[in-house]
């Protein structure tokens, strides 16, 4: 059992630096280790956010945009069917409308009619309303024919993106992407709703300077930073100090309820209490029902529940989010039933697998990303799975491991093998790409070829990281609650994990495939209630008594019958 899974288990070097002092001393060796020293590291207020002055393009897209709301031109806004592209249209249109533009709407792509981002196709869609201005958010970098067919309509372009660029640029009228060539600013990890905030901010201000506000009330931005937090935890990028920022501010907002009805409305429907919210509630509870929509039918849906003025109209959006939610977990535990069934039959995932590719054309194309992320974190490789798209096409989504730069593994293949990839974007730990409907074959055998490059990385990956044992008087709720409320805990930024050897007093299955145990450290008595989510869905698990086992774990709450307990989410278990 587990020799496929069995991981290493490393604990991280305690940093010569010493750690805040007004915290507890334990965590403070915590966040010395990820780069925390100061306690004004954990003040997190707006006047620390970096200045946008060093964002490529932004003082001319700032004008532009500035010119056409005093024009009262039509203005549309292009978004992407994710939630960091459902939160970036949601605080686009609504600044601009509380800025004072007249004449302002959004359109977002059906990725199953007009694929991806800015295209001719969406394009040629758009009806007769006259649209000056077209305003990208999160998407737009790689549109060269989108935003030339718009310019053939003499619209004006102005790109906000965060993705990577290709060789090429599109000719829009102004690019604000930190991760343009060139671009200046420090952080390259804002998301596609954090580039929108610092355009329309400094919009404000050029608004301001040229006397728009001398009638009408000044709009305060940081008003809407609850949709900056959440597309910002939900897409994943790293959070720096920056993003820690913006993330911590917004949720400061949603719990105290000055929020959005629509954040709100799903707040309440995942049952968390939103006075009590951490950050990574917006990635596992509220981002999953947003995203949801642009996966199985139309994103509008989820940026109307993020723009509904009314908690009423909030409600039946979010419980439409809600419903299409739960047939997205349907349709993905069947295709990852079919998956894992797949790579049993092949027999090929072990010690010398480099990557997972798949293909099955009965699979949903909206929900092969989460496929992929679940086979990523099933086997620890690097994973991309295709479905059959509408135009004929296979459409790809692969997610990476620590170490492997999955985009970079693209455009290998792609110069590798010229025309194999019809297209793809995307970043660091995420990617999406179409090929050939009788490509498969081949781009399998590139996929393998290339990652074989990164075989120490991909092997590297398979090593846990731990922040060392946790003593018995760490497992309380004082230090629990100090640890989840401190910072938010995120991508690039890990939740602290820790390891020890405990004896197994109990342990049953609940939900037929999750582990619930009681354990008792090894250092003492105290007796600690523990839970493996998914525990037979790691490969080669089976039920076992275990006696003594090594487990990698988080700290947690378990509310119960009105009791507040400790209680260990476990990672990973190496039986002893």
């Amino acid at each position: 059992m587990f020799e496929v899974n069995r991981k290493e288990i490393r604990r991280r070097v305690s940093p010569d630096a010493i750690g805040p002092q007004n915290v507890n001393p334990r965590l403070a060796t915590i966040l010395a280790t990820r780069g925390i020293t100061d306690a004004n590291d954990l003040q997190f207020s707006n006047r620390d956010l970096l200045h946008p002055g060093t964002l490529n393009d932004i003082d001319t897209a700032a004008a532009i945009i500035s010119e056409h709301v005093m024009q009262g031109s039509g203005i549309r806004i292009v978004g992407d069917y994710d939630a960091d592209g459902a939160t970036s249209t949601a605080l686009m249109l609504l600044m601009l409308r509380a800025y004072g533009a007249s004449h302002v709407d959004f359109v977002v792509p059906d990725r199953f009619i007009h694929g991806y981002g800015l295209s001719p196709a969406l394009v040629e869609s758009f009806d007769d309303t006259p649209i000056a201005l077209l305003i990208t958010v999160d998407n737009g970098i790689a549109s060269i024919e989108g935003v030339a067919s718009a310019k053939a309509r003499h619209m004006q372009i102005v790109v906000t993106d965060h993705h990577l660029p290709g060789d090429t640029l599109p000719s829009a009228d102004a690019i604000v992407n930190p991760n343009a060539s060139g671009d200046l600013f420090p952080s390259k990890n804002l998301s596609g709703v954090g580039v929108a905030f610092y355009v329309l901010s400094v919009t404000g201000r050029v608004l301001e300077k040229r006397g728009w506000f001398k009638k009408r009330p000044i709009p305060k931005i940081s008003d809407y930073l609850d949709l900056v937090a959440l597309g910002t935890y939900a897409d994943l990028v790293a959070l720096d100090q920056n993003n820690r920022i913006l993330v911590n501010q917004g949720l400061k907002r949603i719990k105290a309820g000055r929020c959005r009805p629509g954040i709100s409305a799903l707040v309440d429907l995942s049952g968390k209490n939103q006075t009590q919210l951490i950050a990574s509630d917006l990635g596992f509870q509220i981002a999953p029902r947003l995203n949801a929509a642009g996966r199985l039918e139309d994103m509008t849906i989820g940026i109307n529940c993020l723009i509904a003025e009314t908690d009423r109209e909030a409600k039946v959006l979010a419980q439409k989010l809600d419903s299409i939610n739960k047939e997205r977990k349907t349709i993905e535990q069947h295709m990852t039933s079919d998956a894992t069934s797949i790579l049993d039959k092949i027999g090929s995932i072990g010690k010398d697998s480099n990557g997972i590719c798949l293909y099955n054309r009965e699979w949903h194309e909206g929900v092969v990303g989460l496929v992929a992320s679940r086979l990523k974190e099933k086997w620890a490789l690097p994973s991309v799975v295709f479905a059959c798209g509408t135009s004929g096409q296979l459409k790809g989504s692969a997610r990476s491991v620590k170490g492997v730069h999955i985009r970079d593994v693209l455009c290998d293949i792609d110069s590798g093998y010229p025309g194999l990839i019809q297209k793809f974007g995307g970043h660091a730990m995420a990617a999406g790409l179409s090929i050939g409907a009788d490509s498969f074959a081949e781009f399998e055998s590139a996929w393998g070829e290339v990652l074989s490059a990164h075989t120490a990385s991909i092997r590297a990956a398979n090593e846990l990281l731990t922040d060392g044992a946790l003593h018995d008087e760490f497992i309380d709720l004082d230090f629990i609650q100090e640890l989840k409320s401190i910072v938010p805990w995120g991508q690039g930024f890990g939740e602290p994990l820790f390891d020890n050897v405990f004896q197994v007093l109990e342990q049953r299955l609940v939900g037929q495939i999750h582990l619930k145990l009681l354990l008792r450290s090894e250092q003492s008595n105290k007796v600690v209630n523990a839970i493996k989510f998914r525990f037979l869905d790691s490969p080669g698990a089976s039920y076992q008594e275990f006696s003594r086992i090594h487990a990698v774990y988080r700290v947690d709450v378990n509310e119960y019958s009105g009791r507040i307990d400790p209680q260990l989410i476990i990672e990973h278990i190496n039986p002893v």
